[in-house]
Order: C-alpha cells, then sequence, then structure tokens
C-alpha cells in the first residue's frame, strides 16, 4: 500500500473575485507545469493550520489567516496518496512573489481555470463545487 500525505491548500481571492493559481514546476514528480492552488505538505507534528500559513508565505509571500473550509479531496499518483484539505484564506497581506517551486502565476476567474492545464486535485475541487469557489 502507498503511504498518505496531507496538503493543504488556500483559495485567494482579488477584489474581482479572481483566484490565485500558480503554475507547477517542470520538474515537479506530480502535475507538472500544470496550474493549481498554492499550498503543500502538512509536516509531522503540525496543524494544518499552521502548515497551511506556512506554505503560502513559502509559494507566494502572502501572509494570511485561514478562513473557512472548502473542500478536501484525495489523489492517488504512482508515489504516494494524498488527502488535500482546500480552505478559503482570510486577510490576505502582501505582493505575491512566487517561489522557485512554481514558475508562473495569475488571478483566473474560474471560467479562464476552465481553460487551462490544472492539478488533478484542483479539477477534482471544481468540479464538486459545480465550478464555483
Amino acid at each position: 500500500m502507498k503511504p498518505y500525505g496531507l496538503t493543504v491548500r488556500g483559495i485567494i481571492k482579488n477584489n474581482s473575485d479572481e483566484i490565485l493559481i500558480v503554475k507547477r514546476h517542470p520538474k515537479s514528480r506530480t502535475d507538472p507545469e500544470m496550474w493549481e492552488l498554492p499550498g503543500g505538505k502538512v509536516e509531522k507534528g503540525e496543524f494544518f493550520t499552521d502548515a497551511l500559513v506556512r506554505e503560502i508565505m513559502e509559494e507566494t509571500s502572502l501572509g494570511c489567516t485561514p478562513g473557512d473550509f472548502a473542500e478536501a479531496v484525495q489523489n492517488d499518483y504512482p508515489h504516494k496518496r494524498t488527502v488535500q484539505i482546500i480552505m478559503y484564506l482570510d486577510n490576505v497581506e502582501g505582493d505575491v512573489k512566487i517561489s522557485d517551486e512554481h514558475t508562473d502565476w495569475m488571478w483566473a476567474s474560474t471560467d479562464k481555470i476552465r481553460t487551462l492545464e490544472i492539478s488533478t486535485s484542483l479539477k477534482k475541487v471544481l468540479e464538486k463545487k459545480n465550478w464555483t469557489l
């Protein structure tokens, strides 16, 4: 049986109700060069809300506080299985500066996101939420 990992992702919206998405690096083991919500792995012994704030800062340079729960999905990859918890983020501060884990970022409506190559987890979340976040 493949090991499970816990991942957290954040939904950040701007004043135009667009969602912040980031493009995965081409060398990523999972979903290379696909667009996704920012976030990442929860470390052993770490509260997932603390991990979410840490990952958002690492990947986007934005400060935030966890808001409401949005969705949860499971993904099975060749080397692991993940459960991803997706949360809305509040009190977002700063300017977006992405880390080396990603090659690009954008604010996008769900209609725009439909036209992009998106990660397996983002697609599952949007389908479960009827393409509304």
